[in-house]
């Protein structure tokens, strides 16, 4: 990986130049930014959590951490010369379409282990339960919530800050309860559901393009 000082912050210029309602969340997102630089420079993960579409959010993002973004992720030379030792045929052509990955978990795709303690338990703490067998300390867990009032991102926040993990939470505008939880609270300045989410896309599209570009050069 790439953890040269690279001016990934412009994209955050470009951002607020498209949606000038998110200059005020422009600090936010920058620390947003570093806490997750940090984590990935040493060898930390991501897990994200939302319901509805924020779920969908979820996964949105950890398709754009796991594999190429914009930019060409080779796997390291060292690693491809293995994957060709272990089978010529194969393993060159793992070595050629394999991406780096920024390790993302989006807790909203296990279903066994949601629908399981959700029957057993109840639904509050489905993401709860799997921040605290996947987190560890100095992950980051990213809470999305549009009103931040979620009891089950609020309970897997509250299991992330007792793990000793950054939480990193996106919001509305009021920031609900689950702001109280979060080391950064982006609150994007809209209330109405759709609203929300429809500012939350370029806010994450930017930290992912940021991060990529930080750890696989510039575009």
């Amino acid at each position: 990986m790439n953890t040269n000082s690279i001016n990934v912050l412009r994209h955050i210029d470009e951002l607020t130049n498209r949606y000038p309602s998110l200059a005020g969340c422009r600090n936010d997102i920058e620390k947003a930014f570093y806490i997750l630089k940090d984590a990935y420079e040493n060898d930390h993960k991501l897990l994200v959590a939302g319901n509805g579409g924020s779920a969908a959010d979820a996964e949105h993002i950890a398709g754009e951490m796991m594999k190429k973004f914009r930019l060409t992720r080779h796997v390291p030379e060292e690693f491809a010369e293995k994957l060709t030792c272990i089978d010529p045929e194969r393993g060159q052509n793992l070595a050629d379409n394999l991406e780096q990955s920024l390790t993302t978990i989006p807790l909203v795709t296990c279903e066994a282990i949601t629908t399981a303690y959700m029957n057993d338990v109840d639904a509050i703490g489905v993401f709860a339960q799997q921040l605290y067998g996947f987190g560890r300390h100095s992950d980051v867990f990213l809470g999305i919530s549009t009103s931040g009032n979620s009891e089950n991102i609020i309970s897997a926040a509250i299991v992330a800050k007792a793990l000793d993990m950054k939480v990193i939470v996106l919001t509305g505008k009021n920031g609900g309860m689950l702001a109280d939880y979060a080391d950064v609270a982006i609150r994007v300045p809209e209330s109405e559901t759709y609203l929300v989410q429809e500012l939350h896309l370029p806010v994450y599209h930017c930290l992912c393009m940021m991060l990529e570009e930080q750890f696989f050069g510039k575009a």
